[in-house]
């Protein structure tokens, strides 16, 4: 078996948090008449998808991507919300501010999670372990909501640890520690590991990381190409990635699933202009452009189909309009559709965000 190195002079404190259950959760805090009810963020009983579902609804086994009519049915009583995107954002913002206060380095993933590296941090404090807590405490201070938290020495330890103790809760998972850790970690639970990848190592034999670890790189390479080396590593606790607060924007979209689906040309062209608008407001507010337009279509049969049209010059507001209706009627529409979306790459940024610098590397302790 290979030996396991650890690159200790590049040993860092990271922190992942993530917020419980977030969608579900701020609607909850602002209808305290669903608080302790299980209640599911997006669709309704009679089509749709769940976008977020909360703790008392999970015990019902509803999750999100589960297709809203099963939710129905595995819970009668479910209480369906709309999305209120708006509202998240704000919410995500006052949480980001709270990370701000400790650190630069700050790698979102999505509204409610990201990754801090508090190796060197605003306050002076030594402890990640103690930021993570003072970081959860505001967030229920400011927010009234609840966050768990994840530390240890690199980002995909920090993931794996603040799923531990949801929710409310963190854990750490020290040096020393990874590799027995990860050991007897079942493979489906390894960040990462997508269902269809832990199938595919379950009938190699892997149901555990101890199983993982058996198996050579050269093995693992050829069954599982450059992500062979990534599996390699990881359940060895090595993982060099750091936390990236530039993050490469590569497209702007928007996007709308429809309560009934659209039948005419001129339905979705009609319904497509708001999510145009939408499209032309985040332009305006980011002063990003971009050459290529492109149309999605999602269709009754939750197939998926994209028509994009690149051009020369960065188009303005009525170009990408036009673009927009005549991507929409490049061929026929063959089915109904459920969703539409718009959205432009080929951008004229490479960041977002300007880099912070690299931080100094000291040696891990909590």
């Amino acid at each position: 078996m290979e030996k396991t190195t650890h690159p200790t002079e590049e040993i860092r404190k990271i922190i992942h948090v993530d917020m419980d259950a977030f969608y579900a959760s701020v609607e909850q805090l602002d209808h305290p008449e669903w608080r302790g009810k299980p209640l599911v963020v997006g669709g309704n009983a009679a089509r749709g998808v769940v976008a977020a579902a909360s703790y008392e609804a999970r015990k019902f086994g509803i999750h999100s991507a589960m297709s809203s009519v099963l939710a129905a049915r595995k819970c009668p009583q479910l209480i369906f919300a709309r999305p209120r995107f708006d509202r998240y954002k704000e919410i995500s913002s006052q949480i980001r501010d709270i990370f701000y206060e400790y650190t630069d380095l700050v790698e979102p993933l999505s509204l409610d999670e990201a990754f801090l590296d508090v190796t060197e941090n605003k306050l002076g404090l030594k402890s990640a372990i103690l930021i993570a807590r003072q970081i959860r405490e505001k967030i229920k201070e400011k927010t009234g909501l609840n966050a768990s938290a994840g530390v240890s020495y690199n980002k995909f330890l920090a993931k794996t640890a603040s799923d531990l103790n949801k929710p409310n809760g963190q854990a750490v998972i020290l040096p020393e520690e990874a590799e027995a850790f990860l050991e007897k970690l079942p493979i489906g639970k390894f960040f990462g590991i997508g269902k269809v990848t832990a199938e595919k190592m379950q009938n190699l034999g892997i149901h555990t990381g101890k199983d993982l670890k058996e198996f050579s790189l050269q093995f693992l390479t050829k069954k599982f190409g450059k992500s062979g080396l990534h599996y390699f590593n990881i359940v060895r606790g090595i993982h060099l990635s750091e936390v990236q607060p530039h993050r490469v924007r590569k497209s702007l979209s928007a996007e709308n699933t429809f309560e009934k689906d659209l039948i005419t040309l001129a339905e979705m062209e009609e319904n497509l202009f708001p999510i145009f608008e939408e499209v032309i407001r985040r332009i305006e507010k980011s002063g990003i452009k971009g050459r290529t337009v492109t149309l999605k279509l999602k269709y009754a049969d939750f197939t998926l189909q994209t028509r994009s049209k690149t051009l020369e010059q960065y188009p303005d507001t009525d170009q990408i309009w036009q673009v927009s209706v005549e991507l929409l009627h490049q061929e026929e529409i063959p089915k109904p559709v459920r969703l539409l979306g718009l959205g432009l790459s080929n951008l004229n940024i490479t960041e977002e965000q300007v880099h912070f610098g690299e931080q100094l590397k000291i040696p891990f302790k909590l």
